[in-house]
């Protein structure tokens, strides 16, 4: 039996975007949460939450209504994969589908920076996108919890998204 083909989410966003953080494609968890970074492990609203000065712990709606007042926009660079399990490196090359970034910076024009939650985030988006946007590129640490890296230093490294 072939791996079913799972979808990502829509992004979080708004007319105040001004940036825009990337995943590569929603955890198992995650999808079964029907949340962006539903894993409890992994480090996003934490970090998230410190910089942003809101309750990690809130429900969901409010932690996604915090980031956008903010001006922070959510999404993944995949909107349809296979993939076995929660890892990137299980996705399978041949079964991806980009988001259509051209649709989303030609609605919110507002948005200036792009940070990716992570390498295989960036390198997906190289790899698959194609846009003409006058917008910055910034590679994070990923919050995943198997990016092994100390808490302060993650937080550290994700200062930029609330300084620039």
């Amino acid at each position: 039996m072939a791996t079913p083909l799972l979808q990502g989410f829509p992004p979080v966003v708004d007319a105040r975007a001004r940036l825009l953080i990337l995943g590569s494609f929603p955890s198992v968890q995650s999808l079964a949460a029907g949340q962006y970074y539903g894993n409890p492990r992994n480090a996003f609203w934490p970090i998230t939450s410190a910089l942003y000065g809101f309750d990690a712990g809130d429900r969901y709606e409010n932690r996604l209504a915090a980031l956008q007042s903010h001006g922070v926009a959510l999404w993944d660079v995949l909107h349809q994969c296979r993939r076995i399990g929660s890892s990137d490196a299980k996705i399978d090359l041949k079964a991806m589908v980009a988001n259509n970034f051209s649709q989303l910076f030609g609605t919110y024009r507002g948005i200036e920076r792009v940070y990716f939650n992570g390498a295989t985030a960036a390198k997906l988006f190289q790899r698959l996108v194609n846009v003409d946007v006058p917008v910055n590129y910034q590679l994070l640490p990923s919050s995943s919890p198997a990016r092994a890296m100390p808490a302060g230093q993650k937080l550290d490294a994700w200062r930029v998204i609330a300084t620039s």
